[in-house]
């Protein structure tokens, strides 16, 4: 079983080192889903502009059931930063970027070692390196049994868990995260921390879906895309898991109410 399983992650490195998606600097093609009410950014706002690295924006710019608005320049996601210009390196300098979580397997970061800016500390936080065989070939194209892994895999809530905690204690500076693409153990935190701070499920589907745009991948590309059936996998395993998404975030990713607060209070204004 180990042997299988190592397998298959070097396996799931070797497709992700190739680094699929548009070449850097074309023109996307594919179309952004439809904006809800509660999108404040526009898709252009919401970029953050990089040569070498995919999927890269704030996941600011969303307006909450409860009227608030997240705030922008404080969290952002993007793919792997192994392939990250020395301009882009200096971009996020200049953006504040104190803290960067890696969700990849330790061997995604043995064949593509990030470039981490100047005045950041990088933290491992490996998402799937324990789950299941299964889970992990399904990772090969993404899958419904990767994101039902997100909640189930050993592991995996400690490793969400420790990028909310990060985010909600850094003081100075803004905190990024990523995986390989950028799109779907991203993806899944996103919609977390998104869906924590109250902004609806319609528009936690949308910030999802946008990584079909930014990575410009057509419908059934799930090599560079995503798909709405995954993300409902997800949440549909936090209710068989949990009963509900509140339960979840307290008893999965074992955050306090004291730990939700405090996210609220640094990224809603």
């Amino acid at each position: 079983m180990v042997h299988r399983s190592i397998r298959v992650v070097a396996a799931l490195a070797a497709g992700t080192a190739i680094g699929l998606g548009p070449a850097v600097g074309s023109a996307l093609a594919a179309d952004p889903p439809p904006a809800t009410t509660a999108v404040v950014d526009t898709t252009v706002q919401r970029a953050v502009p990089l040569q070498g690295v995919l999927n890269a924006r704030d996941i600011g710019g969303y307006r909450t059931a409860d009227g608030r608005t997240v705030r922008t320049g404080l969290v952002y996601r993007t793919g792997a930063l192994a392939k990250a210009t020395n301009a882009d390196l200096t971009a996020l300098t200049t953006r504040k970027v104190r803290a960067i979580h890696d969700l990849r397997t330790s061997y995604e970061r043995m064949l593509s070692p990030d470039r981490v800016p100047a005045g950041a500390i990088e933290t491992w936080n490996d998402v799937i390196g324990q789950a299941s065989p299964q889970a992990l070939v399904s990772s090969l194209s993404a899958g419904p049994d990767m994101y039902r892994a997100f909640i189930t895999a050993p592991g995996a809530s400690e490793a969400f868990a420790a990028v909310l905690h990060d985010i909600a204690r850094t003081s100075d500076g803004a905190v990024l995260y990523h995986c390989s693409e950028g799109k779907d153990r991203t993806g899944w935190t996103s919609a977390v921390l998104l869906t924590a701070l109250g902004v609806d499920r319609e528009t936690v589907d949308y910030d999802y879906l946008l990584s079909n745009y930014y990575r410009d991948a057509r419908d059934g590309d799930m090599a560079n895309g995503v798909a709405q059936s995954e993300l409902d996998a997800a949440f549909d395993q936090v209710d068989e898991s949990y009963g509900n998404f509140d339960n979840y975030l307290h008893q999965g990713l074992q955050l306090s109410n004291a730990d939700i607060s405090a996210l609220k209070t640094k990224l809603l204004h």
